[in-house]
């Protein structure tokens, strides 16, 4: 599979990034390590995942993902054919967003710990922490990268003008910049990114992931009223705001899209991410093998200029 350069970094990934978030929640160990084989079978390669990741599921506390993806990893001897992205900062029982330098030189070594390597590929910042000056947080990474603990650093959920002072304070004070940004963006969801962020993105050469590239599965087309919301426990409740004119009015596009390309409607829907200038990569989780061999299908789909038109008129 063609793999892309991820922003000014040296990672190679495919045009698909596996969501780590499912595993240790709607996805037990067991059922992790098969997606994960049939992932790298598929000849992806790149796993997003962050310290946080379980924590919401009854009886987690958090870093059941990456001490998931850890396990894999050392089980099938892969790690160096593997991009392992993860993140720090979120809440994991602080009581706050935390990007401070003490937080994140401990956070490190838990996360190094769960998932048995000595290196993070990309280590992003989760969210923004107004409490903690950029200086420090980029001065943290500094350390980080000079050791060799993590190779590049990345940021999400910030917008144009927290992505530009953080870019500024890295040149003023000779820090390491931010390299990839993780923004929420799909078809549904297109306002925070199209604009000034992804003009920033692409002026300065940043990679960009997006996460949600499914609109929390509203794009897959499994609901369509307010009746299919029962078919999901973890995301019904999470899509009824999809559930309106416009929502329906994407949901069409993607059929006619799919029905053309024998194609599934998830699978259009991150292929249109996919051709999105200013973007590197859509990250989608699977919990089981059909959905993950149909991610694997949208990295490889390609949309003729029609669809793409077509799918952009209906979220407008």
């Amino acid at each position: 599979m063609a793999r892309r350069l991820l922003g000014r970094t040296d990672l190679e990934i495919a045009p698909l990034v596996l969501g780590g978030n499912v595993f240790g929640w709607t996805a037990d160990e067991k059922t992790s390590f098969d997606l994960l084989d049939r992932f790298v079978d598929g000849g992806l390669n790149a796993i997003d995942t962050a310290n946080v990741y379980s924590r919401w599921a009854p009886g987690n506390k958090g870093g059941e993902s990456e001490t998931i993806i850890g396990k894999w990893m050392k089980a099938r001897g892969n790690r160096d054919k593997v991009v392992v992205i993860t993140k720090v900062g979120a809440d994991m029982g602080q009581g706050k967003r935390d990007l401070s330098a003490g937080y994140i030189e401990r956070a490190v070594e838990d996360s190094l710990k769960r998932l048995q390597t000595d290196s993070i590929d990309l280590y992003l910042s989760h969210w923004p922490d107004p409490t903690v000056p950029y200086e420090e947080t980029l001065g943290a990474y500094q350390t980080l990268l000079a050791k060799g603990k993590v190779r590049h650093i990345g940021c999400s959920n910030l917008d144009a003008g927290q992505l530009r002072a953080a870019l500024d304070v890295a040149k003023l004070r000779n820090l390491p910049r931010y390299e990839v940004l993780q923004p929420e963006y799909n078809l549904y969801d297109r306002a925070s990114y199209d604009g000034p962020l992804r003009d920033l993105c692409v002026a300065e050469g940043l990679g960009v992931i997006t996460y949600f590239s499914l609109a929390k599965g509203f794009l897959s087309g499994k609901y369509r009223s307010k009746a299919d919301l029962g078919k999901s426990a973890a995301r019904g409740e999470d899509v009824e705001a999809y559930l309106n004119k416009r929502g329906m009015r994407i949901l069409a596009a993607l059929d006619a899209v799919a029905g053309r390309h024998a194609a599934k409607p998830a699978e259009v829907a991150l292929a249109w991410i996919i051709a999105r200038p200013g973007v590197t990569a859509p990250i989608a989780s699977a919990t089981t093998p059909e959905q993950m061999a149909s991610l694997v299908r949208a990295a490889s789909l390609g949309l003729t200029q029609a669809d793409v038109e077509e799918l952009d008129k209906a979220s407008v």
